[in-house]
């Protein structure tokens, strides 16, 4: 995957046989449709699914930065808050192919992530993995 920011080629990184497209070069992760849901299931954080239901029929939200491509149908993708407290934008593909998390924004999710998470020590280990693998923060 070539990056919709940067225009560098992505790393496949794996995780439960889920592979998420990660750029080494401005710390983007693209996540395809249904990935971040299936990451969520692999760390028996189901049940809080509903913190990202709607987020791919979410309404745009205003941002300054520019609007990314989708690396997958190549059409704009539209800005949306993917967190309750409205403090993480994410881009959105309007074709559902999927959701890009610009660098330090997983880490943001899943920070808000781990503190409705249960006390399960497998929820824990799964983000802590994710969050130790896009730590990256401008």
């Amino acid at each position: 995957m070539i990056c919709p920011v940067c225009g560098k080629d992505a790393l496949i990184v794996e995780y439960e046989s889920i592979e998420l497209d990660y750029c080494p070069g401005c710390h983007g992760v693209w996540f395809d449709s249904g990935e971040l849901e299936l990451l969520l299931e692999a760390a028996g954080m189901d049940s809080i699914n509903y913190f990202l239901d709607g987020v791919t029929h979410s309404l745009e939200v205003a941002a300054s930065e520019k609007k990314h491509r989708c690396p997958v149908c190549r059409g704009k993708m539209k800005k949306v808050h993917i967190d309750e407290d409205k403090k993480i934008v994410v881009d959105v593909c309007n074709g559902g192919h999927g959701i890009w998390f610009d660098g330090g924004e997983v880490n943001s999710l899943v920070k808000a992530l781990a503190e409705k998470s249960p006390e399960k020590t497998e929820s824990r280990n799964v983000l802590a993995f994710i969050g130790e693998m896009f730590k990256y923060q401008d």
